[in-house]
């Protein structure tokens, strides 16, 4: 399988279930603005056709794309310090969705599914944006934090598939591939 990601969570995800997979990252143009859902959805879907057309022929691309909204607006990667630090402040004290949207290709057939996960944040302190923020940690992570590190100390609760929250919704994935577990 080629993983049209260059993200570390979906690799290490993939890993932990013993899954065989090649990465490719495409660098492919992604939207930034419309209804959350789709946009993820689309974007999963230009990498894996990009995936396909750089590897003509592969058997079976992977594409994945995660966003965070809250009332309707999109929190991508944060550009730079300032924007991760607005984006936290918007995030915090709230419950907000991170939706992720998988395009599978395989055998000449392309399925996509989309998951969706409430994610609650504690109220933040000025000191505990500059803690986060000093870490580094959010550069290239949608919504400007990551759960599986330093990120999940702000949060208070989650509802639904963490592993969405990281990255790769296992749950969704595994209905569009059931045999993904199984492969040699």
């Amino acid at each position: 399988m080629i993983l049209a990601s260059g993200s570390p969570q979906r690799r290490a995800i993939l890993e932990q279930l013993g899954v065989a997979f090649e990465v490719l990252v495409t660098g492919t143009d992604e939207l930034e603005q419309g209804e959350p859902a789709a946009v993820a959805v689309e974007n999963a879907r230009r990498k894996a056709r990009a995936a396909c057309r750089m590897r003509d022929g592969a058997d079976t691309v992977l594409g994945a794309d995660t966003v965070v909204t809250l009332g309707g607006r999109i929190y991508g990667k944060p550009a730079a310090r300032d924007e991760a630090a607005a984006t936290l402040w918007a995030l915090s004290g709230t419950s907000h969705v991170v939706i992720s949207g998988l395009c599978l290709i395989a055998a000449g057939t392309e399925r996509t599914a989309w998951a969706a996960t409430e994610v609650s944040f504690r109220a933040l302190s000025e000191r505990d944006i500059e803690w986060y923020l000093d870490s580094g940690e959010w550069e290239g992570r949608a919504g400007g934090y990551a759960v599986q590190g330093r990120g999940g100390a702000l949060v208070r609760s989650i509802s639904g598939d963490y592993s969405n929250v990281v990255g790769l919704p296992l749950a969704a994935l595994l209905e569009l591939m059931p045999s993904l577990l199984f492969a040699v």
